[in-house]
């Protein structure tokens, strides 16, 4: 059952990180209007099953005054609201108490704030403090996020080989994170990855939705497209067992995906993540309905 949706209220963001899973950066292009969040709000009233929507991208606060109605709106119709930020403008515990103090009025559910060496390197005095003070002043639930950057360490599996180097990190690789962060760190072969590791394909509980009209289950992945067909009846008909991606995901992971399509790819890849995104741009024009938008592929 369905009940979170992410609003990618844009691709645009004041950051290029290396590990961005959708190719954000002050040049990326795509930014809901207002009308198209009133409509989407429209149809998780009619889905019944929504709980909570957050507002992320890209980087939301770059559209501030679009962002604040969207979360008024989701509010009004009892929904629970979350953002995800980068915190760009907390640029002094002051300042970002600013900007938070009318989302507070609003009734925020979480505050997250993007707090690694991507965004804020290893100063003490970063952004990502600044806006977490505020929001603890201010009683605004928050919390961070951190994504560790990859490194080879060695392996506790017992199903692996113990010892045997593998990746470490919270990094996944796809977007941005296989052509910048990849180099020199350990690979397993092809055939070990049978299963999708982060996403729940056949039942989702949630999806990221873009200004395109693309409703993802995963980065670049989607069921469909919510401007061709409304949201409410891509999530009521959506069958894994149909999806000519998830399917093969779900019954046999990445590995399944590549012997079923006839993917020529090489033998080793650093997770299935790698493995998954490398064979889904190798398939984006044979199945572009499900495989979008071109531009989260690097393209």
């Amino acid at each position: 059952m369905l009940t979170g949706a992410h609003f990618l209220l844009t691709y645009t963001c004041s950051f290029e990180c290396d590990h961005c899973f959708i190719y954000c950066s002050p040049q990326a292009k795509g930014t809901f209007t207002l009308d198209q969040i009133k409509m989407v709000i429209e149809e998780f009233v009619k889905l019944g099953t929504i709980k909570r929507v957050y507002f992320e991208g890209g980087e939301p606060f770059l559209f501030y005054p679009l962002m604040v109605e969207g979360i008024r709106l989701v509010r009004d119709k009892g929904f629970e609201a979350g953002i995800v930020t980068n915190s760009y403008w907390a640029t002094t515990d002051e300042d970002a108490e600013l900007w938070l103090r009318p989302l507070c009025k609003l009734g925020i559910s979480d505050l997250s704030i993007s707090d690694d060496s991507f965004h804020s390197g290893d100063d003490e005095d970063n952004r990502a403090r600044h806006a977490l003070a505020a929001a603890e002043r201010l009683g605004m639930p928050s919390g961070s996020i951190s994504i560790e950057r990859p490194r080879a360490e060695m392996s506790q599996d017992k199903e692996q080989v113990q010892g045997e180097p593998v990746v470490g990190g919270s990094t996944m690789f796809r977007g941005r994170a296989v052509e910048k962060l990849s180099e020199g760190l350990p690979t397993r072969f092809w055939q070990e990855f049978t299963e999708c590791p982060y996403e729940d394909l056949r039942e989702p509980k949630r999806v990221h939705l873009d200004p395109y009209g693309n409703v993802h289950l995963c980065q670049g992945l989607c069921a469909g497209n919510m401007w061709q067909t409304p949201l409410s009846e891509l999530v009521k008909t959506y069958d894994c067992d149909t999806h000519p991606i998830c399917r093969p995901l779900v019954e046999g992971g990445p590995a399944l995906l590549a012997t079923e399509y006839g993917v020529r790819h090489d033998d080793r890849y650093l997770d299935a993540c790698h493995l998954c995104y490398t064979l889904r741009l190798a398939l984006l024009d044979r199945f572009p309905e499900y495989l979008a938008p071109r531009q989260v592929y690097g393209l």
